[in-house]
């Protein structure tokens, strides 16, 4: 369905504006990572995993209120296989078991339970798992960088990454700067983690439409001016872009609102992680091609060099 036909908004010409924003936002992001410090959930810093089953079926609300009121570190509280069963997770390893079992125990007695496990997760494991992850966002940046050389020109595949960059740092700081200002509970784990890698794909899905309609115009349209094309292949691509984007985040925000805990750092990550992807593969990726294809250009009439708008097939 397209809303938006024939549209002319001259997206590329306000892409240097755009871009010294976006480096503003980036090096203000990163001051505050730096400064504020992401708080690491257990799956990077260690703690404590204890599953209970429950003879009745429980009352989730009020095992978090009572478990938060205990002071045992990045509660964590979620069901665990059957309707009376649930796994709480704290980062207090030594006292955080025994105060729970003792304070559930004493709020809860018409509903006893029994200890399916205690589990430890050690610093060292919390470590490794840390590394790891920040491997797996690199890698997979280095892949889509390899994929979009190679379907497209390798000066799109830098302006792809250049946008994915900028989609994982700005939405890591934001998702920082949220939890210390404790609007929301947003400890780094493996949740946000698959958030930011769900960003990394969707973001590049956009990015590569748009560089695909560009490749497109590239050869039906042979000698209009680079600048033009791009901006009337974002156009032509619009009507995607919106739809997508407004169906996504949408879904994200009743997630976000009524999903519960378990669920608000993996919305949040990706409905901010959206907003910008979309945002970057617009006037980040675009914008870089259509400067790298400027300068080129100067750099080939310099040296007395005729320059063809053509890409890969």
């Amino acid at each position: 369905m397209q809303y938006f036909k024939k549209t002319n908004i001259n997206f590329t010409g306000y892409r240097k504006q755009f871009a010294m924003f976006s480096i503003i936002l980036t090096v203000v992001g990163l001051l505050a990572v730096f400064i504020l410090k992401p708080v690491l959930g257990i799956d990077f810093k260690g703690g404590a995993e204890i599953g209970l089953a429950f003879e009745n079926d429980v009352d989730m609300a009020k095992v978090r209120s009572i478990v938060s009121s205990l002071n045992v570190g990045g509660n964590e509280i979620k069901s665990f296989g059957k309707a009376n069963q649930i796994l709480i997770r704290v980062t207090d390893v030594n006292t955080g078991p025994d105060k729970i079992q003792e304070a559930l125990t004493k709020s809860m007695p018409d509903n006893p339970y029994t200890v399916l496990k205690i589990d430890k997760i050690g610093a060292k494991i919390s470590n490794e798992l840390f590394v790891e992850a920040i491997w797996a966002v690199l890698l997979a940046i280095i892949a889509i960088l390899i994929y979009i050389a190679f379907r497209f020109e390798f000066d799109f595949g830098v302006g792809a990454v250049i946008a994915l960059v900028h989609d994982v740092v700005i939405t890591f700081s934001v998702i920082v700067i949220t939890h210390h200002l404790g609007i929301l509970n947003l400890e780094l784990d493996q949740a946000l983690l698959a958030g930011l890698l769900t960003v990394i794909g969707y973001s590049i899905n956009d990015t590569v439409i748009i560089f695909d309609r560009i490749r497109e115009n590239m050869d039906k349209h042979k000698g209009m001016d680079f600048e033009k094309m791009a901006n009337m292949s974002i156009n032509e691509t619009l009507s995607r872009t919106v739809n997508t984007t407004a169906t996504t985040t949408s879904v994200l925000l009743i997630l976000l609102l009524f999903g519960g805990p378990v669920l608000q750092g993996f919305a949040f990550t990706m409905f901010i992680g959206i907003v910008f992807g979309t945002y970057s593969s617009i006037y980040i990726a675009s914008g870089y091609v259509i400067w790298n294809h400027n300068r080129t250009k100067k750099t080939d009439e310099a040296h007395g060099k005729k320059t063809y708008s053509t890409a890969k097939a």
